[in-house]
């Protein structure tokens, strides 16, 4: 079964710098990640990404959130990958944290 994995992080940019920061740099993790997670789907309505990807060959769905002080993550993982999400949640919050705070 499926559970939600939710990460939140803070910023100070409003919400259209933070959707534009956003937007750019997805393009990098789809680069840099790309061995390990294929993105099918990508879609923005207003300040909402939905999503739908495989990573490590699990199907994973979820949206980005973009309020004008934090980005909310949100990501529907498949039971083998839940397990891992404790592990990520990390690498996730510190990248998420770069696209968001660099000048």
């Amino acid at each position: 079964m499926a559970q939600p994995f939710i990460v939140s992080i803070p910023h100070k940019l409003g919400k259209d710098e933070a959707a534009r920061r956003l937007k750019a740099g997805l393009g990098s993790i789809r680069s840099e990640y790309g061995k390990i997670l294929q993105v099918h789907e990508e879609i923005w309505s207003g300040d909402r990404l939905a999503f739908r990807l495989t990573a490590l060959k699990q199907p994973v769905g979820g949206t980005i959130d973009v309020a004008e002080d934090h980005v909310r993550l949100e990501v529907m993982l498949p039971w083998l990958l839940a397990g891992l999400a404790h592990g990520v949640q990390a690498t996730i919050r510190a990248r998420a944290t770069r696209m968001l705070e660099k000048k």
